[in-house]
């Protein structure tokens, strides 16, 4: 019983929300006119739209009972139609109405809030760790557990591509696309560690449901699955200076297998291991639009 309540209201709080426009919201990053939020790519970002569709059925159906009391204490009680204004000073059954409902109410929205914290913060097994430094102006990215010929971790800086940089405006976005991609497996636990070097910083990957700030002289973590393959694109979310809006985050979830090839020429060459990649991903496009004819 509970299980399908919840289903409804989140049904309906999808309806309303297709009805303000979250339709709109079809890419792995921000396009225009979007009100909603971006499609989910991790089962904790489908379960944040889930939570956002059931506290926006609870607000429209508080709204809806304000404004029909409103309407109600206007019609009734004005001046022309109660000429004689009533003298009740309490109400004992409203006062204890208007008290517990609320508290119901919050009660309500808590419990799954509550889960949902819990599923956030709750690192499971990991299968991979990423290290994220923020500087001014560009992410620092580095793996741990990749070691290079040299016995140190990869790692690598990604900086935002210029106008005059891009070569593919559809697959390189404005103010979006970076020279070096974050590149993880599609199905595994991926770790994020964020730190700063200079001044605060905050990661935010809208399809992942993550944000989590990075500070000077401290590690903060946070961790996403991916559900299926593609570009997903954040930004950072702290006021950092002058170029603040030219710290995209641009993260390449692919196939396990892909992954292996790219991680293994990564620890001699990130250029080639980035090449390696993208011929892998364009042979998999032309053996799907073949397979598709």
């Amino acid at each position: 019983m509970r299980q399908s309540a919840w289903t409804l209201a989140v049904m309906a709080g999808l309806a309303i929300a297709a009805i303000f426009g979250t339709g709109a919201a079809l890419a792995a990053q921000p396009v225009p006119w979007q009100m909603g939020l971006q499609p989910a790519a991790t089962d904790v970002h489908a379960d944040i739209r889930a939570f956002e569709s059931f506290t926006l059925v609870i607000i429209t159906v508080i709204t809806l009972f304000v404004l029909a009391l409103l309407i109600y204490v206007m019609v009734k009680f004005n001046a022309k139609a109660n000429p004689v204004p009533s003298k009740t000073s309490h109400n004992t059954l409203i006062e204890v109405v208007w008290t517990v409902a609320p508290v119901m109410i919050l009660v309500l929205i808590a419990i799954p809030s509550f889960r949902l914290l819990y599923k956030e913060l709750i690192i499971p097994p990991v299968d991979i760790t990423v290290k994220a430094t923020g500087y001014q102006w560009y992410w620092g990215y580095e793996y741990p557990d990749l070691k290079d010929a040299k016995n140190k971790p990869v790692s690598f800086d990604s900086v935002m591509l210029g106008d005059a940089d891009r070569k593919d405006p559809v697959k390189q976005p404005r103010l979006l696309a970076v020279d070096n991609n974050l590149v993880v497996p599609v199905g595994k636990v991926v770790r994020v560690q964020v730190t700063a070097a200079d001044v605060i910083h905050a990661l935010a990957v809208p399809a992942f449901g993550i944000k989590i700030d990075g500070y000077p002289g401290r590690l903060n973590e946070t961790w996403f699955k991916a559900n299926h393959t593609g570009m997903f694109y954040g930004q950072c979310s702290e006021l950092c200076g002058k170029d603040h809006s030219a710290m995209p985050i641009a993260v390449q979830v692919v196939t396990e297998e892909q992954y292996a090839a790219w991680s293994t020429a990564a620890q001699k060459s990130l250029s080639d291991a980035n090449k390696v990649l993208a011929a892998m991903i364009e042979a998999d496009e032309k053996t799907t639009a073949v397979a598709q004819r």
